[in-house]
């Protein structure tokens, strides 16, 4: 089953819901980042929150953008996604292992650390909407289900979660976000808050073989539900060699003369999908004539 997220809402649109499947989505970034497993488990929970609230957007070109900076041995998570369902992030520090916590699970709280999480929203406007709050739990969900009631004053509930397999492949992977409208009656919140309180693990759900659809039932029980939307998710990041050679043309003359001196050809690498790109001596004279 491909990666996708469903859109929805409840209660008479007391409620408005999404939920996502992103195995693909956190295994494709694994094997580009080749990350330990308490690394991919962060980044997939930022990543499928990010490809969540990448669809909440309206525009066609708007862009949200995810950091969570700790003082933990990860050294950050950045992500980015688009209003069409495409994704992509990496972490500072793809390597890092750690013990399993008291519960016997991934420590992504360790490794991330105490800090802030940034939430950046380009919507094309003069300046982009930028909100941070500090991290309560570093486990991703807590931290942002605080960021939506403090910075953007609506009630929510994110549950996020990333399962792996002995050979440290993604086995499971996805999440839901639940937010309650200005009007929402007091016996819809009553209601929904009991039912979150159930919700144990979402990795739990996937692995009994629930859906999207069927997590956003699981979490909504007793709630009328209107399925919206139903959107694909993928990892994906719009990097090229055209693009990264506008980035060697910004250097400017001086450093690119420097760099056809040494003799060497240069490698540039995406952050995002760790692409590496090389460019000959040859072609760094090219674009030292195209520069104005």
């Amino acid at each position: 089953m491909k990666d996708y997220i469903v859109r929805a809402t409840a209660a008479g649109s007391q409620i408005r819901a999404f939920a996502a499947v992103t195995r693909d989505v956190v295994e494709t970034a694994r094997k580009a980042h080749n990350t330990s497993p308490v690394a991919t488990a962060a980044l997939g929970r930022l990543l499928t929150a990010g490809a969540m609230m990448g669809v909440m957007m309206k525009g066609e070109k708007d862009i949200l953008t995810l950091q969570v900076q700790g003082d933990g041995p990860l050294k950050g998570i950045t992500v980015t996604a688009d209003s069409r369902g495409r994704v992509k992030g990496y972490v500072g520090n793809p390597d890092v292992m750690l013990p399993p916590n008291a519960r016997g699970k991934l420590d992504v709280a360790g490794a991330v650390g105490h800090g802030i999480i940034n939430v950046i929203k380009d919507m094309g406007l003069k300046e982009p909407y930028s909100g941070q709050v500090a991290l309560q739990t570093s486990e991703i969900a807590e931290d942002l289900t605080y960021y939506f009631a403090v910075s953007e004053q609506v009630p929510s509930a994110v549950g996020l979660g990333v399962l792996m397999n002995r050979d440290n492949t993604v086995r499971q992977a996805g999440g839901f976000i639940i937010q309650v409208m200005p009007f929402a009656e007091e016996s819809t919140i009553a209601k929904l808050e009991e039912n979150v309180q159930k919700i144990q693990s979402v990795t739990a759900l996937l692995e009994e073989g629930h859906t999207a659809e069927s997590l956003l039932e699981k979490v909504l029980e007793g709630f009328d539900i209107e399925i919206t939307d139903q959107i694909s998710t993928e990892f994906y990041c719009n990097c090229s060699k055209e693009r990264v050679e506008k980035a060697l043309i910004s250097i400017g003359k001086k450093d690119l003369r420097e760099l056809i001196q040494e003799g060497r050809p240069a490698e540039l690498n995406c952050h995002f999908c760790n692409t590496n790109y090389v460019f000959s001596v040859e072609e760094l004279k090219e674009i030292l004539r195209r520069c104005k």
